[in-house]
């Protein structure tokens, strides 16, 4: 991969050590020379290879961040001390930024013209959390019942495995390692093999700015090594953001040793429109949605709940937006929507949108691969209506641009409907009655519920009900996640 920059705000990557794995503060060369490579799903073609760890390069590097919390400087440092260190490694990568843009691009088929404003906006973890420590309670004191004070004390939880998934690579790995560092934890970076370069550069950065050794690893690794990296006695804490299926096995493993976890899994977020909404601003929203990453985001609003009488009004306004859609080369500024991240990831979406077919939906739009584009992983923007709850593509996470649109008759059966999937992470509420959206609101089993568009706030916890996943990030909650209370009763 060269660097030379492709447009304003991105740059091609170049790591300085990909063929080693970042453990104890150095560069080391992995236990066997396996690759793993990078491909672009814009291309189909090789981008980058970089090191592949094995099990016993999970052992040495388990081994080095626990005796760097064990017996190192890390965890003894106040936590504004750490807040500062981690606040200089924000510095570091912030230079790098045209480059984590370009990775997110090159690996995940991100629009060009969007990676240069959203990567910025995902690095304002760094600051949220270093002016959070300022003022956190890392120390409480309490009026015990029997007289006399006591104190609550926030520990850091240990050594913690960082997991992250393919398609938000910065974004997901900083918003995990920044509390995690400050809470006074050591760290294992095990990012998602299909977007390892994100990780090497923040391990670059944490090269040059002298973490302590231990303090942060990294080891790109494939299904068999992330496994024992999971279920390894020396792990005392994982966060992990991926699928429900991959989050079960997680859970399982942690539960035979105790291991604390923290679990951010996937979505079928619903959209409830009542009827005094605007039909065309809804749309709006709805197609910009579901077209953001090309469907590929946790959160997104994938059903569309509206009243039977507006179902066809809203189905037109949606085909409407959804046909101005331009699919192409991300790196084209009249692209819109870019390719699948991968090809099994565009089997699964087919597959979906063939369950629609046969079990009845209406396909309104889409549907296929873009005529047009013979490379890469591309499909249409899919668009289905008169969609059952009981249908597969009503309650499933497909992952993909796929809209399935579904009527309801009041405002109980729309909170009914939209709670029907084993799913809680997201949803939103179109309505200018701020009381009703308040009361819908409060009925949908999901971690965060949006007004009128699709919305979010670092200061605010993120996480799932049911097989949405266990635990909050963001916010306090974030930080929070990554330590213990110990209570200490002085003597009366």
């Amino acid at each position: 991969m060269t660097g030379t920059t492709t447009q304003p705000g991105i740059t091609r990557p170049v790591l300085s050590n990909p063929h080693e794995l970042y453990i104890d503060g150095g560069w080391k060369a992995p236990a066997d020379a396996r690759k793993i490579q990078v491909v672009s799903p814009h291309n189909e073609e090789v981008i980058e290879e970089v090191a592949a760890a094995g099990n016993s390069d999970v052992d040495i590097a388990v081994a080095a961040a626990r005796e760097a919390f064990d017996h190192g400087p890390w965890p003894r440092l106040s936590p504004h001390q750490r807040a500062e260190i981690v606040g200089k490694l924000g510095d570091m990568i912030a230079q790098r930024l045209p480059e984590v843009a370009g990775a997110w691009v090159d690996q995940v088929g991100t629009l060009a013209s969007v990676a240069p404003f959203v990567i910025p906006g995902e690095h304002g973890w760094f600051d949220y959390y270093v002016r959070l420590a300022e003022n956190f309670e890392f120390e409480s004191e309490v009026t015990l019942e029997s007289g006399g004070k006591g104190f609550v004390i926030r520990e850091p939880a240990g050594v913690a495995a960082i997991i992250t998934p393919w398609n938000n690579p910065y974004g997901t790995m900083i918003g995990k390692l920044i509390p995690a560092l400050i809470a006074g934890c050591t760290v294992i970076m095990k990012p998602a093999p299909e977007t390892p370069i994100e990780a090497y550069l923040i391990a670059e950065a944490a090269d040059k700015v002298g973490l302590p050794p231990g303090v942060l690893n990294l080891l790109p690794a494939e299904r068999s090594p992330s496994e024992h990296l999971v279920s390894h006695d020396g792990v005392d804490k994982v966060s992990f953001t991926g699928s429900v299926a991959a989050g079960k096995r997680i859970a399982q493993t942690s539960g035979a040793n105790l291991t604390r976890y923290t679990l951010e899994l996937g979505g079928k977020s619903a959209a409830v429109v009542l009827d005094d909404y605007d039909i065309e601003a809804a749309a709006a929203t709805l197609a910009q949605t579901i077209t953001m990453s090309a469907g590929q985001v946790c959160a997104a609003l994938s059903r569309v709940l509206i009243s039977k009488k507006r179902q066809p009004a809203l189905l037109e306004a949606l085909h409407a937006e959804l046909d101005n859609i331009t699919v192409g080369n991300p790196y084209d500024s009249k692209t819109m929507m870019g390719p699948l991240a991968m090809s099994r990831q565009r089997d699964r979406v087919e597959h979906y949108i063939a369950s629609g077919k046969t079990q009845g939906a209406t396909l309104v739009r889409g549907g296929s691969r873009p005529a047009h584009l013979e490379r890469g992983y591309y499909i249409e923007p899919t668009l289905f209506g008169d969609v059952d709850p009981e249908m597969t593509i009503a309650h499933e996470e497909i992952f993909g641009p796929v809209l399935s649109v579904l009527t309801f008759e009041d405002e109980a059966d729309a909170i009914s409907k939209a709670n029907a999937t084993s799913y809680g992470l997201y949803g939103a509420v179109f309505t200018q009655d701020d009381a009703a959206a308040y009361r819908i609101a409060r009925g949908m089993r999901a971690g965060t519920i949006a007004h009128n568009n699709f919305l979010f706030d670092r200061a605010l916890p993120f996480g799932g009900f049911k097989e949405s996943g266990v635990g909050r990030e963001g916010g306090e909650a974030g930080l929070l996640s990554f330590t213990e209370a110990k209570s200490f009763i002085p003597r009366g």
